[in-house]
């Protein structure tokens, strides 16, 4: 059907305003025709005949499936072992340290905010428990690990990879961490996958219901999907749920604007909050 190729400008700028709206992703005008794509076959499937008959029904629909749906085919979780591998050597060999010293109560709290299929939360938790060593029973160290998508958490929580995904990680934490599932591929050992939390979280959510703060955040490759007010809006947000001294990543493709955040930055992609004094 005609209707179902091609998104007229005014079915394009109410779907953006209703996914800008609610989970702050902003689609640039030159989408449309990539969204169109996205979308087309979740439209024929379930019998639509235009895509202002779906916007209808995404609108008013109260289960949240097809807003799920709708956010796992335009967003991509494009994720991997070790990616941006110099974050976790610096967590490793800077951040870990500080904390260490800096932590009384030894309750180390991690939150991998956009944690897509686990590999970025799972790689965390490896890092920790070779820091840790023998001394790890003596911390909680759970990483709180959220995303928006249903269909990635999915996925983290089996802890299931394939053989060709776990390539860039150390000979010594395939042995450690992971056992063989079936010819193909391993899964996480229970000890490393208990270790994650998993939630569904949305980060444009106006209230963040976390009772204590954050040692460090990751939130890694996702405002590039946002637009300036809401990326600030999130920062700030990050920069109250810091600890003072507290450190945050974000994606080497991400920078933030030092006019209107006061985290300091430290190199690239990571930056702290001020200790306050």
């Amino acid at each position: 059907m005609e209707s179902l190729r091609n998104i007229t400008d005014k079915e394009f700028q109410r779907l953006a305003a209703f996914i800008k709206d609610n989970y702050g992703i902003y689609l640039k005008p030159e989408k449309k025709t990539l969204l169109t794509g996205r979308l087309h076959n979740l439209l024929a499937a379930k019998n639509y005949r235009s895509f202002t008959e779906y916007i209808d029904d995404l609108v008013s629909d109260t289960t949240g499936e097809a807003v799920i749906n709708l956010l796992n085919r335009i967003t991509t979780n494009h994720t991997f072992f070790m990616r941006e591998a110099d974050h976790f050597y610096f967590f490793r060999d800077e951040v870990l340290p500080y904390l260490k010293e800096r932590i009384a109560d030894r309750d180390l709290r991690v939150w991998c905010a956009a944690c897509s299929t686990g590999e970025e939360a799972y790689t965390l938790a490896m890092v920790i428990d070779e820091f840790f060593g023998a001394e790890a029973a003596l911390w909680d160290t759970r990483i709180l690990a959220t995303d928006i998508s249903r269909q990635a958490l999915e996925i983290a929580r089996k802890g299931v990879y394939s053989n060709e995904r776990i390539a860039p990680l150390p000979a010594s934490w395939k042995l450690a961490y992971f056992e063989r599932y079936d010819a193909g591929n391993v899964i996480v050992k229970d000890r490393i996958k208990n270790n994650v939390i998993y939630r569904t979280f949305n980060l444009v959510e106006r209230v963040f219901p976390f009772r204590r703060k954050f040692h460090t955040i990751f939130c890694r490759n996702v405002m590039i999907y946002f637009d300036n007010d809401t990326k600030i809006e999130l920062v700030n947000k990050f920069d109250h749920l810091l600890e003072d001294g507290g450190y945050l990543f974000i994606g080497h493709s991400e920078s933030l604007n030092r006019e209107t955040t006061s985290l300091q930055y430290v190199r690239p992609a990571v930056y702290r909050k001020i200790t306050r004094t």
